[in-house]
């Protein structure tokens, strides 16, 4: 009888550390529900349970001590429970993703949307002071195909009219689109970039920022900033707040990529990847949003005054949404 004794004692001494430790994790779940674990605690609960089911299956088979058996059939059977227990619906999902998780992911990166948001401006304001000290600096920034004939070069009545033609005729259209497409493109590129250190990212929302200001100073030398700022706010709020959340996310990963700390760089860019996609997955469906507030907005409203109302009540509805204190605290993203 002493050799299964000490067949027991030899394979319970290897293998403990890792039953006590899935059942810590259980006790966890157990009491405060899958919120008390990390992410890394999430991933490493399917691990520790394969390691168990493992170990039960080695002592069934080699006819260990039966109260050994009975300990590790409880713990797989409480760990099947955790791993593959009911999963909430698609609903259910898609209520946390807007409710918890995005919110707290985009709060959590208000230091990169700081000085994505600086960038932004800082592109802007240089792009205007270019064009309105040379107006040839239009054509390098912007481009003439890509205005559709809204330069410098145009009359003001000409850009008055394209403000304010229900659609009619292409108008701003042409600009529009390349605004949109262009917008969604440098959101895209700035989080998918982010990995080089943010250097890429933030020319991306210099650039984007010095080609609207060069668009601003060509209406403004003609006396209308006020009404294009009206025009480009209505859906320019949202698209433009996307992409500064955009460049936050790609800052985020490159930041982690740049000052890994203890963890490896891959490991380090993994867990920002966590939270700056959880950003942009957002920030698609604003995309998305700002679109359907250009395509309808610039046909249908043309009151300087209701342009600015929605501008600013989009404006104050992001800004609540992402930052007002929330009940339940903490920043932590779940995958």
């Amino acid at each position: 009888m002493a050799q299964p004794q000490l067949k027991s004692h030899q394979f319970r001494t290897e293998r403990e550390w890792d039953w006590r430790r899935l059942e810590t994790l259980l006790g966890r779940v157990e009491s405060r529900g899958p919120k008390a674990l990390s992410d890394d605690e999430l991933l490493e609960a399917p691990v520790l349970y394969r390691a168990a089911l493992s170990s039960l299956s080695v002592a069934r088979a080699t006819s260990l001590d039966q109260g050994l058996i009975d300990y590790l059939e409880g713990l797989c059977a409480r760990g099947y429970f955790l791993i593959y227990g009911a999963r909430p619906r698609i609903a259910e999902r898609f209520v946390s993703f807007f409710a918890k998780t995005w919110p707290r992911a985009v709060l959590g990166l208000w230091k990169e949307t700081l000085v994505s948001a600086a960038i932004l401006a800082l592109g802007i304001l240089v792009g205007f002071l270019l064009v309105r000290g040379n107006p040839e600096w239009f054509y390098a920034i912007v481009g003439g195909d890509m205005s559709g004939g809204r330069d410098p070069t145009a009359s003001a009545q000409a850009l008055r009219q394209t403000l304010y033609d229900k659609g009619e005729g292409n108008g701003l259209s042409v600009f529009a689109a390349f605004l949109f497409t262009n917008n969604a493109q440098v959101s895209l590129f700035a989080f998918a970039l982010g990995f080089a250190f943010g250097i890429p990212t933030a020319m991306l929302i210099a650039m984007n920022g010095a080609s609207l200001g060069a668009m601003m100073a060509v209406f403004a030398a003609k006396g209308l900033a006020f009404e294009f700022t009206g025009w480009l706010a209505i859906h320019g709020v949202t698209e433009l707040f996307a992409i500064v959340l955009a460049g936050a996310a790609g800052f985020k990963i490159g930041l982690a990529v740049a000052f890994p700390g203890e963890k490896g760089r891959l490991d380090a860019a993994a867990e920002a990847g966590r939270v700056a996609g959880a950003v942009m997955a957002g920030v698609v469906l604003m995309l998305m949003f700002a679109g359907l507030l250009e395509g309808f907005g610039r046909q249908l409203i043309t009151s300087d005054v209701t342009r600015y109302s929605i501008a600013l009540a989009t404006g104050i509805i992001w800004l609540c949404y992402f930052y007002l204190p929330r009940k339940e605290g903490g920043l932590h993203v779940r995958s």
